[in-house]
């Protein structure tokens, strides 16, 4: 076992298991935070962001307890497992934007919530960077993929920050809901590759 023995890939471990308690972490936080914000702001957008971040801590888990271990069933699982959180991802996003966009509902005004979706888009994009980095260097395909969960996370939390500042300075209720669309397209894609193409 000298891969197992092997300092550097120890050290790419640590930082994969790192990477995943990060975000973690962040997500937790960033369910207490997204719920009083979507209260005070009647706003479904940060409520289903809340959502989002429930499907990303359940996806770092699944890395968590594969990298805890070794072996390519394990591998499959966790891929499998990880196609399903893209999955849920795809249908909230679906259900989503069009509930908005059908309702015509109009947020309130939302300041923590675009201070929240601000530093969650800057986190998101530079762990999932990380995590592409530290995936390729362990070709580990798990973490690999669960990156671009991540990436994904940031993407969303980019559009509901466009979509609250929009909302706020122009009235333009409906630019969250249109770019979850795009979104769905992305994490459908994504599903497709997990399970009909394999790794």
């Amino acid at each position: 076992m000298t891969l197992t023995g092997d300092p550097v890939r120890q050290a790419l471990l640590r930082r994969g298991f790192a990477l995943e308690y990060a975000t973690l972490a962040w997500n937790v936080i960033g369910i207490v935070v997204l719920a009083i914000a979507a209260v005070s702001a009647r706003s479904v957008a940060l409520a289903g962001f809340g959502l989002d971040s429930l499907i990303e801590i359940g996806a770092s888990t699944v890395v968590i307890w594969e990298l805890s271990g070794s072996g390519e069933e394990r591998q499959r699982r966790g891929l499998r497992l990880i196609g399903a959180a893209f999955a849920a991802l795809a249908t909230y996003l679906l259900m989503q934007s069009t509930v908005v966009l059908a309702s015509g509902y109009h947020p309130r005004h939302s300041v923590p919530g675009i201070i929240w979706t601000a530093l969650t888009a800057a986190a998101m994009f530079a762990l999932a960077a990380g995590k592409a980095r530290v995936g390729a260097a362990l070709r580990n395909p798990v973490l690999h993929t669960e990156g671009r969960v991540t990436l994904i996370d940031g993407i969303l939390a980019t559009a509901v920050l466009l979509s609250l500042v929009l909302n706020a300075a122009r009235g333009w209720w409906w630019a969250g809901p249109a770019a979850g669309y795009v979104l769905v397209f992305y994490a459908a894609r994504e599903v497709r590759d997990i399970f009909f193409h394999g790794h």
